[in-house]
């Protein structure tokens, strides 16, 4: 489902489009296709206030080693947009080391000039499978 504010819709679209993309080619695991929507400059922060990146480089290295899992697949739940934020819910499928498991999330992205600016995650509690 997703959720738009009320607007100017191709200005929301273009908002969207981002973050979108970044979620299908994680899901592909393909890391060239996913950073393509990620600003050199960009920041990464376990919510509410823990940088984890400050680049596009640390973000892919980030990600190099996630995309190696077997199982990685982050299911949208809801996705709404506000401004030049999008706020999706997903379910999470990685490989834990207690083994193949999901983790609810809740992603915020703040989008400038068609990439990603900042993003911040909040994760629950992994749940094995």
């Amino acid at each position: 489902m997703t959720t738009v504010s009320s607007g100017d819709t191709s200005t929301t679209a273009d908002i969207l489009l981002p973050v979108e993309r970044q979620l299908d080619a994680y899901n592909a695991r393909d890391i060239d296709a996913f950073m393509l929507w990620w600003a050199d400059d960009c920041q990464y922060y376990a919510f509410p206030d823990t940088l984890l990146a400050s680049s596009a480089a640390e973000v892919r290295a980030r990600h190099v080693e996630r995309f190696r899992e077997p199982d990685l697949y982050g299911k949208l739940i809801q996705r709404a947009c506000v401004g030049n934020l999008v706020m999706d819910h997903e379910v999470v499928t990685r490989n834990f080391p207690d083994g193949k498991g999901e983790v609810d999330v809740i992603c915020l992205y703040e989008v400038s000039e068609g990439r990603i600016a900042k993003a911040w995650f909040k994760l629950g509690e992994p749940r094995i499978l």
